[in-house]
């Protein structure tokens, strides 16, 4: 549980009003303890946005109107924790507090040392890997807010993956998945490059853009104009839609800033679930990846069809169908 922001709150280290008080992104364990009644949660991201909804907390992707007070939690993205504490800034009233919480791998130093050249930062709280401190809310200094920017004709944000171009990952698939045919999946399709290529082929029926990033399916809507194309926010791992004729996708790869195979072995797993009969994967993975076992479970023909910088491109055909899933 992750209980930072109960025990500075309990501690006297920051305050929160009673009244309406935004998250900004908060984590799925996060201890709830403490907290004003008024609580409503910002979080784009829709495991960790429905995993709070369960435990009853009113959460949607995107907040608006005023607030008493916020609470940012610290993102990967410097760019993106900034853009929320400048959100967070416009909400609050001038003099009410804003409080930052975030762990020390997803750079809180350096958000606390922004911060204090610019705004009142109060005693800051460290505690388990991590620091939480307010500040009085104000104006936020210029180049905080972050524009929707646009890298080669097309439209991203602050905080989605690959923010800044191509993954070198991505444009080495491309290569594999011009004149497809029938239904596609495109699996984690962030701001919607892949899907694009994909649907270069007169042939193909369908498109499902499927991506649990909020932010980065709004830059896939504007991106991807084919009327071909479908948009779904959904957690990849648990959505039931299908079938496919081909599934595509560049798994992440990451929790917090550690490699972590197990998000694309579900990944695999899930196309494996997505897949007609017939049907077959196409992926790019980092070579050093341990994907083979899942691979060899989930589907009966595998091969990886190019490996060159750093990565590789497999593609895995026939999913194996398991007792109690659909034929």
């Amino acid at each position: 549980m992750n209980s930072r922001l109960s025990l500075a709150l309990s501690g006297g280290a920051v305050a929160l009003p009673d009244g309406r008080v935004v998250l900004f992104r908060p984590p799925a364990d996060l201890d709830l303890d403490g907290l004003p009644d008024g609580v409503v949660a910002m979080q784009g991201f829709r495991p960790d946005h429905d995993a709070l909804a369960a435990r009853g907390v009113d959460v949607m992707a995107e907040v608006g109107g005023p607030a008493d007070a916020a609470v940012v939690f610290v993102a990967r993205s410097k760019a993106l924790t900034r853009d929320m504490i400048a959100r967070a800034c416009a909400l609050v009233p001038a003099g009410n507090p804003v409080v930052v919480d975030g762990a020390r791998a997803d750079g809180i130093d350096s958000i606390v040392r922004d911060c204090r050249a610019v705004f009142d930062v109060g005693e800051v709280f460290a505690k388990a890997h991590g620091k939480c401190f307010s500040f009085p809310s104000g104006p936020a200094p210029d180049g905080w807010s972050a524009a929707t920017q646009r890298v080669d004709g097309m439209e991203t944000r602050a905080g989605v993956f690959s923010a800044d171009g191509v993954d070198p990952g991505s444009a080495i698939l491309a290569r594999h998945i011009t004149g497809l045919s029938g239904q596609v999946c495109d699996l984690g399709a962030g701001w919607g490059y892949l899907s694009r290529v994909v649907l270069t082929s007169d042939k193909i029926s369908r498109c499902a853009l499927l991506e649990a990033e909020h932010d980065a399916l709004a830059c896939a809507r504007g991106n991807v104009t084919d009327p071909r194309a479908e948009f779904h926010w959904a957690d990849a791992t648990t959505w039931a839609g299908g079938p496919f004729d081909t599934v595509v996708t560049n798994p992440p790869f990451h929790t917090a800033r550690k490699a972590d195979p197990s998000i694309g072995r579900a990944f695999i797993a899930a196309a494996g679930r997505l897949l007609t009969p017939a049907g077959r994967l196409i992926m790019v993975a980092n070579r050093h990846l341990p994907y083979e076992a899942a691979l060899g479970e989930t589907f009966a023909e595998t091969v990886v069809v190019e490996d060159t910088g750093g990565y590789k491109v497999i593609e895995a055909r026939r999913p194996r169908r398991t007792r109690g899933r659909s034929r």
